[in-house]
C-alpha cells in the first residue's frame, strides 16, 4: 500500500463488502424459500416467507446494498406470484 490512510480504506473497504454480500445472501435465501413454498402450493409457507423477504427487500434497500427501486421490482413480482397462487387455489376449490 501507499500510505496508511489506503491501509485503513482497504480494511474498511473488506469488512463492508462482506457485510453486504452477507445480507444479499440472507435476502436471496429467503426469496429461495418463497419460491419454494410457491411451487410446493403450501399458501402458509409462503406467506410467512414473503413477509420474511419483504422485510429483508426494505432493509437492504434502506442500507443502500440494493438499490430502492430493485427492492419494489422484487417485491411486486413476488406479491403477483402468491395472489396467482390464491387465484389458482382459490378456482381449485370452487
Amino acid at each position: 500500500m501507499i500510505n496508511k490512510s489506503a491501509e485503513k480504506r482497504e480494511r474498511q473497504n473488506s469488512v463492508r463488502r462482506m457485510r453486504n454480500r452477507a445480507a444479499k445472501s440472507t435476502m436471496r435465501t429467503a426469496i429461495k424459500k418463497f419460491d419454494a413454498a410457491i411451487v410446493a402450493g403450501d399458501k402458509d409457507a409462503a406467506a410467512s416467507a414473503m413477509d420474511l423477504s419483504f422485510k429483508l427487500l426494505d432493509s437492504t434497500a434502506s442500507k443502500g446494498i440494493i438499490h430502492s427501486n430493485t427492492a419494489s421490482r422484487k417485491k411486486a413480482r413476488l406479491h403477483a406470484r402468491f395472489n396467482k397462487l390464491n387465484k389458482e387455489q382459490t378456482a381449485v376449490q370452487a
